[in-house]
């Protein structure tokens, strides 16, 4: 059956809920409940412009040889008409973005997950060494004395706590220097500002 005689089963039936219709006609200027006979005509011209576009749409897959229709054959069908083909650009293209976006959050969510579980496992592993630090410390432990803030050995032997100090120790040193930056920035704009008046 052609789709175009398909058309005449949908006459005298509304194809689109009368709510949806009736706000559109609001957003476009009409009264905020419209006439039955103007929703009912709107529901028309949309049924008949959107059979038209697929029929057109499925005429251009068929004649590439492909029984299912692609973006590209509605591009066609809507070929002679910039604005119709622009909106349509416009949503793939906004389609696009979205799923990029969805992507990237999915990986760095998937990144998130495996970092957290990466310290989990660590502090599994390491927990055992805790232990033996913390009594090492309520001993008073004289090695602990010893090292500096900056060692990166622990007292039962090297671990993943020695590293994770020696990590943020050079987080601390960073951000020191980079206070100091600010702070020698800041005095340059100063002196520049005093040169000036």
């Amino acid at each position: 059956m052609e789709p175009r005689a398909r058309a005449g089963k949908n006459v005298g039936k509304m194809n689109f809920n009368h709510n949806e219709l009736a706000q559109l006609l609001y957003g476009h200027g009409d009264l905020k409940t419209p006439l039955p006979e103007t929703v009912r005509v709107l529901d028309e011209l949309i049924t008949d412009f959107i059979q038209g576009v697929g029929f057109e749409a499925t005429r251009a897959a068929h004649h590439a040889g492909r029984q299912k229709v692609k973006f590209e054959d509605f591009e066609f069908a809507m070929r002679r008409n910039p604005r119709f083909m622009g909106k349509i650009q416009e949503v793939f293209e906004k389609k696009k973005e979205i799923e990029a976006a969805r992507k990237n959050f999915n990986i760095e969510d998937q990144l998130m997950k495996d970092a957290d579980k990466e310290e989990k496992e660590k502090e599994k592993k390491g927990g055992g060494d805790n232990k033996e630090k913390a009594g090492d410390k309520e001993k008073g432990g004289e090695k602990e004395k010893e090292k500096g803030p900056g060692s990166s050995v622990s007292g039962s032997g090297a671990g993943a706590g020695g590293t994770k100090r020696k990590r943020q120790q050079s987080v601390l040193e960073d951000e020191e220097l980079d206070e100091l930056d600010d702070d020698l920035e800041a005095e340059a704009d100063i002196g520049t500002a005093a040169k000036r008046r």
